[in-house]
């Protein structure tokens, strides 16, 4: 998109007048050839734009970012006092991270904001607000934290000359969260969170006649707003917690954002719905009104002041929530169906919120600037900027990727748009569920057929029309950079009355024939395999894929997998590709592994090496900080049995890949940590970095329990409800049983459940020893690590802490 001042206001003033519509290992594959229609035809030709060159990203990790620009480039401030900035919202500079003594935003924020800190009842901050007031010219920082498992909390302001610092503190401007005995609420009351708010969050704006304002807000009583004194940046006088907005009964509605648009002259309200995790379903949403302190509405025209959970409900009821506001983006992936351009899974994002906003004063143009979390990467976290353009009702519409610097074309040709496109929706549900694309075209006719039916046209010269369902969605045309295809496509972006959003993008032109012929190059599948197999069903442009097995009872067409006893099996899948009239297939040789017998796979002594005993299995690496780097050392101690291995803290052990596989497991080692720390492993396997098992003699929250922990595409928490020492040997065992799970301390178990997670379903699993892709190296030492197929018993445990080996 590349708004400006001058198209919006057509826009809004134009009336929509429909123009003419004439107007890993891979199995051995064997592809059998193609069958072509003598019809086949390609899809319209695209314009022949002058695209930009490929932009050059350079990204960054702030968590909860709010903008303030400052001369020439923009700055971003997040949670944990993470800062970065940027010219063009491209290319990104990480300026601090992590509150530390040594974090440069102040000369130690951990001394300067003690008393901050001493009512959340935390050492760490979450997301506030610069903003450079007019009154002085200096940067004033709404800084914020809070305990986390209750809205007690406390928000100040501090100063500064420079916008990244040093800030001074001038004090705590709100609490919330007060106890029996702290005295009553900002407002004179007994502290209420159904109804007061959680004092965090902060986005100070001017308005359009030179007024500051706050608005903040989470979760709690919702989201409100406050007047502030232009002069200092405190609050005025006898308000209390301000006015209502929106939100209340622990709703999880945060993170809320202000901007004014003064060619619509409205006050557009961002917030995040759901939850900030990768499980947790945030999403955006916008609400608008005439006024900064409301009253606000939806797209639909609901009063989003009585948005609000039921009380009668449990607490976080999403769903009393989620049919309100006007829904800007949600979890959504334009997935790489197999035969097309690109590599890897697609374009998406898991969790999107929080987001802060950039109106150009000169040229119109909208940023929408958020953080986001992403398909299969769990936790992993970057600052992500989208353009906004305003449709035809005066809602805004985010464009389906990622900003890359902008496009030149304002003026799109009728003809030109007819083809193939993924369209996504993001339907109100607040829901983990990732939104993937459908296959849909814009025919001549001006039909929309495919998975979704109805009718398009394109108006003035960008503006977009579709009723797809009998509901009628408006908004802009743009092109945008496909960063899986490496290429600049045409995109639309609409909304409906009732606050859906729908993104399409373009797919290359190809015909029939030439569909099948790229699915069947692109197909893929592992061998050997140990588990399920997901053999997909859909290719490129809505093929279809159809599996047939010469052995069904061991690998069937739906890629279920039943391992057979004794000896591997070899089954053939055959793959047949159809789209239109062309057809083709293909066939994969793939060896289903028999399963092992139960016993020992690995004992690792470290007596004086890291050779396995009886040489079974590879000897262990040394590795740095990290289990993908070198340049560690190891040393070996005095151990239980023998002698053990030392690591440093900076060191691991990477063990042979491929240890083992499967659902039935046992892993059993001494451990004497000589110091712990949040998150830090001591035993390590993977499968990827988003399905993992980590043996953590602390974990980083709650009472920091030593854990048996799964993550992150579904995560499992074994708490042993007890924390190991430092300067001890102890004896830790788990076992996994088709997703039943013991954990044993000293011989006694301390944890049980079910439905641990299937992480090691491929025969190329990774394993380490105190090291994984993330956290502080293990810094102690450890002895006699016994690996296992099958699920030790109690008296097994006691063989192994014996030092004996398992006898099955």
């Amino acid at each position: 998109m590349t708004a400006r001042w001058s198209r919006p206001v057509a826009a809004l003033a134009a009336a929509a007048v429909a123009l003419p519509l004439s107007a890993g290992a891979v199995a051995v594959a064997h592809a059998t050839g193609t069958t072509h229609p003598a019809t086949a035809t390609l899809a319209a030709a695209k314009p022949t734009a002058q695209d930009p060159a490929a932009p050059q990203f350079a990204d960054v990790e702030v968590h909860d970012p709010s903008l303030v620009t400052a001369g020439e480039e923009h700055y971003v401030f997040g949670s944990h006092l993470a800062a970065a900035k940027t010219e063009d919202f491209v290319q990104w500079e990480q300026v601090a991270n992590h509150v530390t003594p040594e974090n440069p935003l102040f000369d130690d924020v951990t001394t300067e904001l003690a008393e901050t800190f001493a009512w959340a009842e935390t050492s760490t901050l979450w997301a506030p607000d610069v903003i450079q007031l007019e009154a002085d010219g200096r940067f004033y920082m709404y800084y914020n934290a809070c305990r986390g498992d209750s809205p007690r909390s406390a928000m100040g302001i501090a100063v500064a000359d420079d916008v990244d610092g040093p800030y001074t503190d001038l004090g705590i401007i709100l609490r919330s969260g007060h106890r029996a005995g702290e005295g009553p609420s900002e407002d004179g009351t007994t502290y209420d969170a159904r109804i007061h708010p959680n004092a965090v969050d902060p986005d100070v704006f001017y308005d359009a006649e030179g007024r500051l304002w706050m608005v903040y807000g989470s979760f709690s009583g919702g989201i409100f707003t406050l007047e502030l004194d232009p002069a200092t940046g405190f609050p005025l006088p006898d308000q209390g917690y301000g006015t209502h907005l929106t939100g209340g009964n622990h709703s999880r509605i945060e993170g809320p954002s202000m901007m004014y648009h003064p060619e619509t002259g409205y006050y557009y309200l961002f917030a995040s719905f759901g939850g900030l995790t990768s499980d947790g379903s945030y999403n955006m949403r916008v609400m608008r009104s005439e006024n900064p302190d409301g009253p606000f509405v939806d797209a639909a025209g609901n009063d989003m002041r009585e948005v609000k959970s039921d009380p009668s409900l449990p607490i976080f009821d999403d769903a009393s929530i989620e049919p309100y506001g006007t829904k800007i983006m949600g979890n959504y992936l334009f997935q790489r169906d197999v035969g097309a351009p690109g590599t890897g899974i697609g374009d998406g994002k898991v969790s999107p919120g929080h987001n802060t906003t950039y109106l150009d004063p000169e040229t119109g143009e909208m940023q929408l600037i958020f953080h986001s979390r992403f398909p299969e990467m769990g936790e992993f976290h970057q600052v992500r900027v989208h353009e906004m353009s305003m449709n035809a009702n005066g809602w805004p519409v985010a464009a389906p990727y990622r900003y890359a610097g902008g496009h030149p074309v304002e003026t799109f040709q009728r003809r030109a748009l007819v083809g193939d496109y993924q369209l996504v929706t993001h339907d109100k549900k607040i829901s983990p569920e990732i939104r993937t694309a459908v296959n849909v075209t814009l025919r001549e006719d001006g039909r929309v057929s495919g998975a979704s039916q109805g009718r398009w046209r394109l108006y003035d010269e960008n503006r977009l029309h579709l009723t797809i369902g009998g509901v009628a969605y408006d908004g802009v045309v743009s092109r945008e950079w496909n960063p899986t295809t490496s290429a600049w496509v045409d995109t639309f972006s609409v909304l409906s009355a009732e606050g859906v959003s729908m993104w399409g993008s373009e797919l290359a032109p190809m015909t029939d024939a030439a569909v099948v012929d790229a699915v069947l190059a692109d197909l893929k599948v592992a061998s050997p395999v140990v588990a399920d197999v997901e053999l997909p069903t859909v290719g490129t442009h809505g093929s279809s894929i159809a599996w047939t097995s010469s052995d069904p009872a061991t690998l069937a067409a739906d890629g279920t997998v039943t391992r057979p006893t004794g000896e591997d099996v070899t089954v053939t899948l055959t793959a047949r590709v159809t789209r239109g009239g062309a057809t083709g297939s293909t066939t994969f040789d793939v060896v289903v592994a028999a399963v092992p017998a139960s016993g020992l796979v690995a004992r690792y002594a470290f007596d004086g090496d890291l050779a396995a005993a009886d040489g079974k299995v590879a000897a262990g690496i040394v590795t740095g900080d990290r289990i993908d780097r070198t340049g560690g050392q190891v040393s070996f101690g005095a151990g239980v049995h023998g002698q053990s291995v030392v690591l440093d803290g900076a060191s691991g052990v990477r063990l042979p890949d491929g240890l083992f596989s499967g659902h039935h497991y046992s892993v059993s080692m001494w451990l004497k940590p000589e110091k712990l720390t949040p998150f830090t492993t001591s035993f390590f396997g993977a499968r990827n970095n988003t399905n993992w098992v980590s043996l953590v003699p602390t974990v980083g929250w709650g009472t920091n329990n030593t854990m048996l922990w799964s993550g992150s595409s579904r995560y499992y928490d074994g708490d042993t409800g007890t924390r190991i020492p430092t300067g001890e040997w102890t004896h830790v065992v788990f076992t996994v049983d088709g997703g039943d799970v013991t954990i044993y301390l000293d011989g006694q178990v301390v944890h049980t459940g079910t439905n641990f997670p299937d992480v090691f379903t491929t025969p190329d699993g990774v394993f380490a020893l105190g090291v994984n892709w993330w956290d502080v190296p293990y810094q102690g030492e450890i002895d006699d690590l016994q690996v296992y197929l099958g699920a030790l018993d109690a008296e097994q445990v006691a063989q192994v802490a014996a030092g004996e080996v398992a006898q099955f």
